[in-house]
């Protein structure tokens, strides 16, 4: 079983474990993110959550090895309780199923550093690791800095901030040691963790050949992307808090997510050890290098072959409503504004047009008025504009598209968006293609 399968590892993970020939069974809050996605009829999908213990319960019967891949981050200031609550409740369920592994991904911890001077995001992680392995199912934690691949929240930080800023003012943090580790390595760990021996109930640090430090990445990076010597001036008065609005302004990340990260990277995050290749060899070639993951994870944005995206999962304090169709809604108040337009279109056409609004591409009325929308909305802690789109071309449910999420999509036909943005409410913006009645397929709606 698959936590996390809408998010950015789990998404990966899942055809990877299908390749190595296991049959997965997906746990997720909303299984129809997961329709549209190549593998969604090979693997089995149920309604769960791990801090409902119903549905976990049921999820867990019958499963060997369970993979946690979920956090709290972001949720709000209590998120260490939260993962707390939900780790125990996950490892006792896991024991009393009878599950045989659990497999976590966590985050890699300074060893020399007080947990208490932690901060709390890899407090946190560090707690859930210790909770799984006390939890009397044989776990396998492994902890990793930064992980590099088209997509990940850490590589997005990276290239933005390094295409965006040929003259960078930069926090201290930029002088930490980091051992970054390819998305690859990290999914060739994950599906050799579920052979461990039974005996085998620890944690392991992982992580790509290279030690660098935050300043020497984006200098990497700018040397792998072809760009101009860009000049980077490191400062002491920007604190985790100002770096992370400086980064939201910056980058697609919004300050939520870039705070907790920025925060980790006050400490040195290299691997204490390599104990892992004991059970999971290298391959031939060895691990992937930094430069390596780098040319890997532009060539996929170049072919547009991004599988998932940071923002795969859902934008923490986002509503995740229902439409005011369900019965949840009974004596609220919606307000519609319906427009219709007749154009001479085959809808094929028509279609793609809609299926290619946003990101790169941007939106086709008043693009003055939406980019300001975006400003704003990033000026009230927002997502805004700079999430763009995973695909230039092609939509799925769940997909971030700037500041809305795809929450339904019949390709030919419709297309409805959930608003994430700030607002006093909720939103959503839907869009269809009727063909005019009797026509002759040259003329749509």
């Amino acid at each position: 079983m698959v936590t996390g399968a809408t998010g950015y590892i789990g998404g990966r993970l899942v055809p990877q474990l299908l390749v190595a020939g296991r049959t997965v069974r997906c746990l997720a809050r909303t299984p129809a993110k997961l329709r549209d996605h190549p593998w969604a009829d090979r693997v089995e999908v149920v309604r769960g959550d791990v801090t409902d213990e119903e549905s976990l319960r049921a999820a867990l019967a019958g499963v060997e090895v369970a993979y946690y891949l979920v956090h709290s981050l972001g949720t709000g200031s209590d998120f260490e309780a939260t993962d707390r609550r939900a780790a125990r409740l996950f490892g006792r369920l896991a024991r009393e199923a009878g599950v045989r592994r659990i497999v976590y991904l966590g985050g890699l911890t300074p060893a020399d550093v007080p947990e208490d001077d932690l901060s709390p995001h890899l407090r946190s992680r560090a707690e859930v690791g210790r909770i799984l392995l006390d939890s009397g199912v044989p776990t396998a934690v492994l902890r990793a800095a930064v992980i590099i691949g088209s997509g990940s929240v850490s590589f997005e930080m990276l290239r933005y901030l390094t295409e965006r800023l040929p003259v960078m003012v930069t926090p201290r943090w930029v002088r930490t040691r980091i051992q970054p580790i390819a998305v690859r390595d990290v999914l060739r760990y994950l599906i050799g963790a579920a052979d461990l021996p039974a005996e085998v109930n620890r944690s392991f640090d992982i992580g790509g050949p290279d030690v660098l430090t935050y300043r020497g990445m984006m200098r990497r990076y700018t040397a792998v992307a072809g760009l101009p010597r860009r000049i980077i001036v490191p400062v002491h008065v920007l604190t985790p808090r100002l770096s992370s609005h400086w980064i939201g302004l910056v980058t697609p990340v919004p300050g939520s997510i870039a705070k907790p990260l920025v925060e980790s990277l006050r400490h040195e995050v290299v691997c204490a050890e390599n104990d892992i290749t004991r059970w999971i060899p290298d391959p031939p070639e060895g691990t992937v290098d930094f430069d390596t993951a780098l040319r890997w994870a532009l060539k996929r944005i170049h072919d547009a072959e991004v599988d998932t995206r940071w923002s795969s999962a859902d934008t923490p304090g986002a509503p995740s409503d229902p439409l005011p169709t369900d019965p949840d809604w009974t004596g609220g108040s919606l307000y519609t504004d319906v427009r219709e337009r007749s154009v001479k279109a085959p809808p094929e056409a028509v279609w793609r047009v809609i299926e290619g609004i946003g990101g790169d591409n941007g939106w086709y009325s008043l693009p003055i008025a939406w980019a300001a929308r975006g400003v704003l909305d990033r000026l009230f802690g927002g997502v805004g504009l700079r999430r763009g789109r995973r695909d230039a071309e092609r939509l799925r449910v769940g997909d971030s598209l700037d500041f809305w999420r795809v929450e339904e999509i019949e390709p030919g036909r419709l297309l409805r968006l959930r608003a994430e943005m700030r607002l006093p409410g909720l939103a959503w913006l839907e869009l269809s293609v009727e063909p005019t009645p009797g026509g002759d397929g040259t003329g749509g709606d």
